[in-house]
């Protein structure tokens, strides 16, 4: 699902962070389609890649390599593959290889595999079994992929 009001509107764009704003801006129309936010709900499962040019907030769940601007990865949503984007909040479980600018985990995060990052933020309550990698250009850093046990 995609949201933003229209342009020169009071509120040039809404992006819908949890799925209860994501109901409330459905029912109240004030949702349209733009490439402006994505969401893929709690009870998807999607298997492939998915590349995208704007934000793009995970509830459910993803096999395979994620790829856009702004990644939140919400509490309980799970990916299992790469991903990579220019800023990255994990509050959920990610099982890869992470690439980005700015990576932060929350408190309710799991993090398997290697981060690739400009800057990093851990906090307090999170979990995260990998190595950290402190590069300029994280996004453009060639990386081998993690082998399964």
């Amino acid at each position: 699902m995609v949201f933003a009001k229209e342009a020169g509107s009071r509120n040039d764009q809404i992006v819908a962070s949890t799925p209860e704003a994501i109901r409330r801006l459905a029912r109240t129309g004030d949702a349209l389609q733009s490439e402006a936010a994505s969401s893929i709900s709690s009870g998807l499962t999607i298997v492939g890649k998915i590349i995208g040019h704007g934000a793009l907030t995970i509830f459910g769940h993803v096999k395979g390599e994620v790829r856009a601007s702004t990644i939140v990865i919400a509490e309980g949503a799970q990916i299992e593959g790469g991903v990579s984007a220019e800023e990255m909040t994990i509050g959920g479980n990610v099982k890869g290889i992470i690439q980005a600018n700015r990576v932060k985990l929350n408190s309710g995060a799991v993090v398997e595999g290697d981060i690739y990052h400009r800057t990093l933020t851990i906090a307090e309550g999170a979990r995260f079994e990998g190595m950290s990698r402190r590069s300029e250009n994280p996004i453009d850093t060639p990386v081998k992929p993690m082998l399964s046990a």
